[in-house]
C-alpha cells in the first residue's frame, strides 16, 4: 500500500517536469532573441579586425598582379617602359 501511495504521489511530478521546462523555455525565450539579434546587429573588434586583415591582404594581391604585369609588359616592350610608380589603394586608373 505504501509503494502504490509514494507512486501516486509521483506521477504528478514526473507528468508536470516537461510542463516546467517547456514554461521556462517560452518565458525565457523574448530575452534570448534580443540578446540574438543584438548579437548579430553588432560588429564586434574581432570582426572589425579580420575584416580590416582581409582588405590589406586583397590590396597586397592587386599590387603584386599588377608588378608583374607591369614586368611582362617591359620584358616584352623595352623601350617603351615607364619607370614603375605602383599600385595605390582606392585610386582608379584614368
Amino acid at each position: 500500500m505504501r509503494k502504490l501511495v509514494l507512486t501516486l504521489a509521483a506521477v504528478p511530478l514526473l507528468a508536470t517536469g516537461g510542463c516546467v521546462r517547456t514554461a521556462w523555455n517560452v518565458a525565457t525565450m523574448p530575452v534570448r532573441a534580443v540578446g540574438k539579434a543584438a548579437d548579430l546587429a553588432t560588429t564586434s573588434s574581432r570582426e572589425r579586425d579580420e575584416k580590416y586583415v582581409r582588405q590589406q591582404r586583397k590590396q597586397a594581391e592587386r599590387e603584386e598582379r599588377e608588378r608583374r604585369d607591369y614586368e611582362r609588359e617591359c620584358r616584352k616592350r623595352r623601350d617603351a617602359c615607364p619607370p614603375y610608380s605602383g599600385y595605390v589603394a582606392g585610386q582608379r586608373e584614368r
